[in-house]
């Protein structure tokens, strides 16, 4: 029942864009198409739920144990380089067709701050590797589905008449408000 909460939670109460404003580079950046907000989703899934647990496991094994709690930032930061690197690469060699549908997404990962602050996040709420991965995966299915909405409402508005003066910029960043608030709907699901 636990992780049922902790799943239900991440996903809409607690979003890792709409609520806690992380991954905002991404959200306004990469949503203006449903197939690359779509692309996106999945690359973070991916990698956040890889860098989560990695980055776990060396927050356990090496910095926690050596009383070197203060490197969590830095290390972090380099491990989940590390990773989008290599899966990168990986990905290159073995499947070039998915590297090319990718394109820039595993770059951009790099440096989306939801993917550090989850697993950040991971380490204070002294969540289980078990519970870590549960959490991850649900903050990567609420990120790929809130810029996915947003993907869909973009390309409606781009199809409707707008004021002069709230095109571009302002009517995507009213957009975002609004749908922010229409996640704090959800507020009553607390875990």
């Amino acid at each position: 029942m636990a992780y049922l909460m902790i799943f239900i939670t991440a996903i809409f109460v607690n979003n890792i864009i709409l609520s806690q404003f992380l991954g905002i580079c991404p959200f306004l950046g990469v949503s203006k198409k449903i197939s690359t907000a779509i692309g996106m989703g999945i690359a973070v899934m991916f990698v956040m739920t890889l860098a989560t647990t990695v980055t776990f496991l060396i927050y356990y094994t090496f910095l926690q144990p050596y009383n070197l709690k203060f490197m969590t930032t830095v290390t972090f930061i380099l491990v989940i380089a590390s990773l989008v690197q290599m899966v990168e690469i990986i990905i290159k060699k073995s499947s070039p067709a998915l590297y090319q549908s990718l394109g820039i997404f595993l770059p951009l990962i790099t440096t989306n701050c939801a993917v550090l602050g989850i697993a950040i996040l991971t380490i204070q709420k002294n969540y289980t590797l078990l519970a870590g991965i549960c959490y991850t995966l649900a903050s990567a299915m609420g990120f790929t589905l809130a810029i996915v909405i947003f993907a869909g409402i973009r390309e409606r508005l781009d199809r409707t008449e707008i004021p002069e003066s709230l095109k571009g910029t302002p009517i995507v960043l009213i957009t975002a408000a609004l749908l922010s608030m229409a996640f704090m709907g959800f507020a009553g699901i607390s875990y």
